[in-house]
């Protein structure tokens, strides 16, 4: 008996040692589930911005990365507003979304796809015109000279909008050479010589490392654009969303945006 005993708790240890492992198994599981939550968290942040924003969201989010390096940035997506707030509406996935003015953003929020934005940056027109000014433009009224190539931004985007409200203030009738979908394009046609003449944003002048020379119109002052931020409803990453667009409005991101040309909110 005593030995029949012996070998009945020997088996029951067995039983009890095998039945740890589901146990041990679940923990196991547990922690790959947390580990994956991690993983979806830690995605890179997507960020839409204006094409004028390009060198200065470049440098926030390369400085933005530096103390948050928990927070990886996916490359930056620019193009013009109007553009982006189409792919935003046609269901592309976005975490931020910085625009050249608050219009732009209004399919988006009429959408239900972003909520609450915050003004972080402003910026005003300027002509831009290739090193030394070879046409000797001076106003915006030079602009309409016979054999003049102008180039400014189509209406539907913010510096389009802009342009348009500028020449209307200042009475110029203008007839493009051409009317590009975002400010960068203008910005090009003047530095490789396709164009004699463009509207763009002071802070694009600043950003050309001399390849344009700018010319303040009257009245630049009255036409101001201000930049809207705003978390996506749904972002992928909206932790990470709503530490970036706290950096950009802080301080330290305030003055990388003005050494960039940009305005105060």
């Amino acid at each position: 008996m005593t030995a029949a005993a012996a070998a009945l708790a020997a088996a029951a240890l067995l039983l009890t040692g095998c039945s740890a492992s589901p146990g041990s198994a679940a923990t196991s599981g547990s922690a790959t589930s947390n580990a994956t939550g991690d993983a979806t968290s830690s995605k890179p942040l997507i960020v839409f911005a204006a094409a004028s924003l390009q060198g200065s969201f470049d440098a926030l989010a390369k400085s933005f990365q530096k103390s948050n390096r928990e927070y990886p940035v996916a490359p930056i997506r620019y193009d013009g507003s109007q553009a982006l707030a189409t792919q935003i509406v046609n269901g592309t996935d976005v975490d931020v979304i910085a625009f050249a003015d608050q219009k732009s953003l209004e399919p988006v929020t009429k959408a239900g796809l972003a909520g609450k934005s915050t003004i972080f940056a402003t910026n005003t027109l300027r002509i831009a015109v290739p090193p030394g000014n070879p046409k000797g433009i001076r106003d915006l009224s030079d602009l309409t000279r016979p054999g003049l190539k102008v180039v400014i931004c189509a209406p539907q985007v913010p510096c389009g909008t802009a342009s348009q409200t500028l020449l209307e203030n200042a009475g110029v009738q203008l007839t493009p050479a051409s009317q590009e979908t975002n400010v960068t394009s203008v910005v090009t046609r003047v530095e490789n010589d396709e164009a004699d003449a463009g509207l763009v944003y002071a802070t694009d002048i600043a950003a050309s490392d001399g390849k344009l020379d700018g010319i303040t119109p009257a009245g630049a002052d009255k036409v101001v654009n201000s930049y809207p931020i705003a978390v996506a409803n749904k972002a992928p990453s909206s932790k990470a969303a709503h530490a970036f667009v706290s950096f950009v409005l802080s301080s330290a991101g305030q003055r990388i945006l003005s050494q960039y040309g940009f305005g105060k909110p």
